[in-house]
């Protein structure tokens, strides 16, 4: 007689997650290699207004299907990054290792903040962080961490910073002072967000200009820091930008860190995007300094092949890593000051962290750490050709030379006062035909298509196509009357 088994058993069924699990993978394969084979037969975004995209899944919810038709209908219904046309974005096109990498780290689901429940992930965060730590050109005295994001990432350097440089101790004591950072005014918005949170305020986020290749002005960094302090201001920290994100501008971090030296000041390189270049001989020149900086933040999941959220946060004196949230917990760790790698919650805001370094080691374990340079060289490489072949076409205009693989491009051959909508327009045509997925920014006062070329399977023919569609939809529009924005 067969027995029933109860919904909670059947989720737990060896079975059915053998027979899912081959369906799903066979599924993901055949989706990719469509991808490689005949890119122009699936849309890079299959795009849909938000109510209506609502309303299906509302539906679908409704109705009891096996997993491999909920699978299908993600597949269906999400970006695709692995397309060649993939060009949004600055999120990684994951290697399919690392993807293996997280069925194996969500199945096993151990937390890494404390050493018994995250053994393995927790030696093998060691050994990842200790690897970039040494590509930053950091000594043995350096240490980090890996943490979901770059959000979270820049805030604990950020508290770090206070915690090292504040005249008072605010995590036991609260804020005595009007503490303050200096920026670059193009840094990414979870700088302006971390500041916020730690209680900076408007006043205390004292942004740079930057100059026509969007780096900050380290010549007005002193005239920036004076009229800080005669404000009542205390200056904890600099940020540089490696890379900035709307164009991919690099800091000159020597400068940088000249002036944090001169007036004792933290250095802490957000490198999100652009840190990556530590990895590369052809590159690395534009982070040139990182090594003089207190703090660094990478992401693996932008220009390092991991899957998203996964991002390394390095300080160059390890026991900064270990200070920032001194707190007692018993039921976790014994002592709350002990510096101790091995209980990584004590130097993250995640206690039940994900096992975010098995991603990461699976590409070092199968490919070694060559495969970063790899990847960062192609597709910087492909941003400079594709800045060549703008600059080959008269309908179209570079906002600034690119660095890396951040090209923004402007269509131009229309009269000056409808180029922005018209620019607006043409990105929100290539979004809804499917064909690309780009976005946009702002520049000058002006509107540019923005790509951040994130697949290295992307070729010059993919950027040509692109080119084409963008001025087929410009013509379009133009002789349609370009819709208000």
């Amino acid at each position: 007689m067969q027995t029933t088994l109860s919904n909670l058993e059947q989720a737990y069924n060896i079975d059915d997650f053998r027979s899912w699990g081959h369906q799903l993978i066979d599924l993901l394969a055949d989706h990719l290699s469509q991808l490689r084979t005949a890119p122009n037969e699936t849309p890079a975004i299959p795009y849909r207004r938000p109510e209506e995209e609502l309303a299906f899944w509302q539906n679908d919810l409704a109705n009891t299907a096996a997993p491999l038709d909920f699978f299908r209908n993600v597949l269906q219904h999400s970006v695709q990054v692995h397309h060649p046309h993939y060009m949004g974005h600055q999120v990684s096109v994951p290697a399919l290792v690392a993807s293996l990498a997280g069925l194996l780290s969500d199945t096993l689901s151990n937390g890494t903040g404390v050493y018994e429940m995250g053994m393995a992930s927790n030696a093998l965060e060691k050994i990842v962080t200790d690897q970039v730590a040494q590509q930053i050109g950091y000594d043995h005295q350096s240490t980090g961490l890996l943490t979901s994001g770059g959000t979270l990432a820049n805030l604990t350097a950020l508290l770090a910073a206070r915690k090292a440089q504040a005249p008072t101790d605010v995590w036991e004591q609260g804020h005595a002072e009007q503490l303050a950072i200096m920026v670059s005014e193009e840094a990414h918005y979870c700088i302006d967000r971390a500041a916020r949170i730690m209680g900076l305020g408007s006043q205390g986020i004292i942004k740079v200009p930057v100059n026509a290749h969007f780096e900050i002005r380290t010549d007005l960094l002193e005239a920036h820091l004076q009229q800080a302090q005669r404000q009542g201001l205390t200056v904890i920290a600099v940020v540089g930008c490696a890379a900035s994100t709307s164009t991919g501008s690099y800091d000159d971090l020597h400068a940088l860190a000249d002036f944090c030296e001169r007036h004792r000041l933290w250095l802490h390189v957000d490198g999100a995007h652009g840190g990556a270049v530590v990895f590369s001989d052809t590159y690395r020149h534009l982070a040139t300094g990182i090594e003089r900086a207190d703090s660094v933040v990478i992401d693996f999941h932008k220009m390092l092949l991991t899957p998203a959220l996964n991002t390394a946060l390095i300080f160059k004196k390890g026991h900064h890593a270990d200070q920032t949230f001194a707190q007692r917990a018993q039921y976790l760790w014994d002592t709350q000051h002990a510096g101790e790698w091995y209980n990584s919650g004590k130097r993250t805001f995640e206690c039940t962290k994900l096992m975010l370094s098995v991603k990461v080691y699976s590409l070092l374990k199968t490919f070694g750490p060559s495969i970063f340079a790899e990847n960062v060289n192609r597709l910087y490489d492909l941003g400079q050709r594709f800045a060549a072949i703008i600059r080959q076409r008269p309908a179209f205009e570079l906002a600034v030379a690119p660095t890396g693989n951040i090209v923004n491009f402007r269509y131009v051959a229309a009269p000056e006062p409808i180029l922005d909508r018209l620019n607006n327009a043409i990105r929100q045509a290539l979004l809804e035909s499917g064909n690309f997925y780009i976005v946009q920014t702002v520049l000058h006062g002006k509107r540019y298509l923005r790509t951040a070329l994130m697949n290295p399977l992307t070729t010059e023919a993919n950027l040509k196509q692109l080119l084409d569609a963008a001025e087929q939809h410009a013509h379009r529009l133009i002789a349609n009357t370009i819709p208000d924005a």
